[in-house]
């Protein structure tokens, strides 16, 4: 079942990638007394992926802060080496912590799994924006097409502060 507004997010360890390798990030140290935008997608390196969803949350990520937003944060069902190295890609810096659901522990616990296995990618994550506000659901937009960016992108999400 897929997570609603006024749930509490589901418990989970995300990885993500630091200098010293990768470093865990407990779902309750991530959402815990914060107003958190996360944003999942199917795969790092993917086409609408690269091209619009991260870069539109890097390109507002100051306008998402002066709305109250503590932490804006990528997750994908890929390894933390991967979203390390396309987080560098995408030049994120410190606007936007990449976070790896390697296992998609938090993606399935969400009910926010994806089976691209015709396409020969596994489960991966829909595509969606959730506004998370001390560990609770505020708002959930997730994209009815997985290539399509439209209720998930930075710009729809300023709407939803």
């Amino acid at each position: 079942m897929t997570i609603q507004v006024g749930d509490s997010v589901p418990e989970a360890t995300f990885m993500t990638m630091t200098d010293k390798g990768p470093a865990p990030v407990p779902s309750a140290e991530l959402f815990g007394g914060k107003t958190v935008v996360l944003f999942g997608l199917p795969g790092a390196f993917t086409p609408t992926c690269s091209a619009k969803h991260v870069p539109g949350f890097v390109g507002q990520a100051d306008a998402l802060k002066a709305k109250g937003v503590d932490t804006i944060a990528c997750i994908s069902v890929n390894d933390a080496f991967v979203m390390g190295a396309w987080g560098k890609d995408q030049k994120v810096e410190d606007k936007v912590l990449m976070l790896a659901d390697g296992n998609a522990d938090f993606t399935r616990k969400a009910g926010l799994d994806l089976d691209l296995a015709g396409f020969g990618m596994g489960t991966r994550s829909k595509r969606y924006a959730v506004v998370v506000k001390d560990g609770k659901v505020a708002a959930l937009a997730i994209e009815p097409n997985p290539s399509a960016l439209d209720v998930s992108s930075a710009e729809a999400v300023l709407k939803l502060l």
